[in-house]
């Protein structure tokens, strides 16, 4: 089964750091990329631009940038959760923030992971081959 990543990401720099991460460590799944957190639950709820994706399959994994945008991450992470046909969805919080209080929001919004981006390229970029490692080829989800 070809798996999906969400990635949603308003900094073009930080989305190609994440894209060649993964790349590299030859994962050849599909990234698919959007700007803020609206054209995310239009992605997720095939809404607006969206409204014709072919498929009603959910991404394996969705990694979510805080400060979006239009609608920020941690709202679209409340609306994710709120949602039965996305709630168990995996969504990964990213940050350049250090907020104890973005974290902890983030956690009781239901994320199920917080990972804050580092500044060092090398070290951002293993942190999101890592996460693509995880979310695509360990993680079991449950069966729908």
């Amino acid at each position: 089964m070809h798996k999906t990543i969400l990635l949603v990401e308003d900094n073009r720099q930080d989305e190609m750091l994440i894209m060649r991460a993964l790349r590299k460590v030859n994962l050849a799944n599909t990234v698919d990329v959007v700007r803020d957190g609206q054209q995310a639950l239009d992605y997720l709820f095939r809404d607006g631009e969206f409204a014709g994706r072919p498929s009603a399959d959910l991404p394996a994994a969705v990694l979510l940038d805080i400060n979006l945008p239009r609608v920020n991450g941690l709202d679209v992470l409340k609306i994710i959760r709120a949602d039965q046909r996305t709630s168990r969805l995996p969504v990964v919080l990213l940050t350049s923030s250090d907020e104890e209080n973005d974290r902890l929001t983030g956690y009781q919004e239901g994320a199920n992971s917080f990972v804050r981006k580092p500044l060092d390229f090398r070290e951002f970029a293993e942190t999101a081959a890592r996460l693509g490692i995880y979310w695509l080829l360990t993680n079991e989800p449950p069966v729908k």
